[in-house]
């Protein structure tokens, strides 16, 4: 079988150096603007501080405007305390994006370098591997890519995707609706045009990151990779990117509590119910598994490659040595004194059968159903309380236990 020719393994080069620092969330001017802060540092830590900090922006500000205003629990038929969206989004989301960056730091930090320990980068393919890092740390970076993201926030997020997807159709403590649109408040604009871009830069953010994580993907999944179709992970190789899915169960709760408080607010304040927002469940989670997953879909045109090269070329094999032990054992090959019992041969052939059947189970995504369904629960976890809208809890917990037990 033909082989690659390896690059063998770095060590104190630029490259290796690169590989080993690999991060989507260290880099870009408001991580640059939290260091000098002392609110962030070289390894994410700090979280607890940056939490308080951005909550301090966003929610209490507004607790203090609508105290001032009298629409903190009264005087509008959504104050600000029973505003279910107003807690999900910026005690619960807010503080579940800024902990996914710890999260993905730690696990995708040595992923870059995993290429280069298994030795799935070709000698040929060092400098495309080289030159794929170096742009995803460019764009990450980015000063123009972040000013970008501000404007699609403010242009679009808050003056569109808010004001007429996401508002109330009803007064509320951000403001009163009438015939011209939506009327704000002291706190609606604070709301508007501080709290709601903060939180949706952060969003924001992450989706841009993830666009890195794809870009560079694609990038590596171009290279002429060594993989072997019979590694018992059965992706070549590649197994290692399976857990960085992981690393984003965070980002994908924050987005479960985002919805869970859009529905909560119409369920509480507008007589909705929750099987009204069955479809809106189904597509975000849908839409979550094909942004954290689909990534790694992009080396399926290579599995799918490897697998047909070892299934051809194993499959040679084995039937050579089938044939040679069915000759040899069945056929009176073997000497009349060398004994059957013992011989290496049968191991021989249970283990070149292994290999086989290893290849022929060989996965064309380097991810496993289990991945999906625990990322799926991730999403839908905080939309769950919301049954309780539904039926009490005593016969919540009946119909869970039935099931269960």
């Amino acid at each position: 079988m033909p082989t690659a020719r390896i690059s063998p393994p770095t060590g104190g080069t630029e490259l290796d150096t690169a590989s080993k620092d690999f991060s989507l969330v260290l880099g870009g001017p408001l991580f640059q603007l939290l260091r000098r802060a002392h609110l962030s540092d070289d390894a994410l830590l700090l979280v607890r501080q940056r939490v308080v900090v951005f909550a301090a922006l966003t929610w209490l500000p507004l607790l203090l405007l609508t105290a001032a205003e009298g629409t903190l629990l009264g005087n509008v038929p959504v104050p600000f305390l029973l505003d279910v969206e107003a807690y999900t989004r910026y005690l619960v989301a807010l503080p579940l994006l800024i902990l996914a960056e710890l999260l993905v730091h730690q696990r995708m930090r040595p992923l870059a370098s995993m290429f280069l320990e298994r030795r799935l980068i070709p000698a040929g393919g060092v400098a495309r591997f080289e030159a794929a890092i170096a742009s995803a740390f460019r764009l990450r970076n980015s000063t123009m890519a972040e000013l970008a993201l501000i404007a699609v926030v403010y242009l679009v997020g808050t003056l569109i995707v808010w004001r007429h997807y996401v508002a109330l159709e009803t007064s509320t403590w951000y403001g009163a609706q009438s015939p011209r649109g939506l009327t704000l408040s002291y706190a609606g604009i604070w709301h508007a045009y501080v709290s709601l871009p903060i939180f949706q830069f952060l969003l924001v953010r992450w989706y841009f990151r993830l666009f890195i994580w794809t870009r560079f993907l694609w990038q590596v999944s171009r290279i002429e990779l060594a993989l072997v179709p019979t590694h018992p992970d059965r992706v070549g190789g590649l197994g290692f990117l399976s857990n960085t899915v992981y690393a984003m169960v965070p980002l994908l709760t924050a987005h479960g509590a985002l919805l869970a408080g859009v529905i909560g607010n119409r369920i509480f304040h507008l007589g909705a119910t929750l099987p009204d927002f069955k479809l809106e469940v189904l597509t975000l989670v849908v839409f979550l598994m094909c942004v954290v997953l689909g990534p790694l879909l992009v080396f399926s045109p290579r599995l799918a490659e490897v697998k047909r090269r070892g299934l051809r070329e194993y499959g040679r094999l084995v039937q050579r040595y089938d044939r040679e032990f069915d000759g040899k054992w069945l056929r009176g090959g073997a000497g009349a004194a060398e004994p059957l019992l013992g011989s290496a041969d049968i191991q021989s052939l249970a283990d070149f059968a292994n290999s086989f059947e290893v290849v022929r189970s060989m996965n064309l995504a380097p991810f496993t159903k289990g991945a999906i369904l625990q990322l799926a629960a991730a999403t839908v976890a905080p939309i769950v309380p919301l049954l309780l809208t539904m039926m009490p809890l005593e016969e919540l917990l009946k119909l869970l236990f039935g099931v269960l037990f």
